[in-house]
């Protein structure tokens, strides 16, 4: 898609194309509303100070549209792309990140979000691992910093696909 084609989307399908780079509805609906954006540089620029001024709850709401690191998803492509380190894994880091991200999720009360793209299995396990030590304001910053970049990934992804 180019810009003006998003540009020229109505509403509830611009809303849904956006959805697609970040899970929060109200992300999605305030950029929608935000156009026509001129630049794509416009775009990016207008995502993150979106994203930065949502409540925490906008943000939790984008971080439970991800599987979790090393789930796959059918309906999550962009998802598995970006995980794809995940693929040469040996069973014994599989079940080390299984364990960590259930251990994350009982301490924070949401999923290990981090940009995966181009990291190793290793690198995503030792992430996870020392992020474990985050008190939990702390770890919502690098969440939802983890959650920007990958939106501006995506946003990427939708304007050259």
């Amino acid at each position: 898609m180019k810009l003006e084609e998003l540009n020229a989307l109505p509403n509830a399908a611009a809303e849904a194309e956006l959805l697609r780079c970040c899970g929060s509805s109200r992300w999605a609906k305030i950029m929608a509303e935000a156009r026509p954006f001129d630049r794509i540089e416009q775009l990016y620029g207008e995502a993150e100070k979106t994203w930065w001024n949502l409540r925490p709850a906008d943000w939790l709401e984008a971080f439970r549209a991800h599987p979790k690191i090393g789930e796959r998803r059918p309906e999550a492509a962009w998802s598995g792309q970006e995980q794809a380190g995940m693929s040469d894994a040996t069973p014994a880091v599989v079940d080390a990140v299984a364990r960590a991200n259930q251990d994350y999720f009982s301490r924070f009360g949401y999923i290990f979000i981090v940009c995966a793209t181009g990291k190793t299995a290793a690198e995503m396990l030792s992430r996870l691992e020392s992020r474990l030590l985050n008190n939990a304001d702390q770890e919502l910053q690098v969440a939802a910093a983890e959650q920007n970049k990958i939106t501006r990934l995506r946003l990427e992804k939708l304007i050259a696909a």
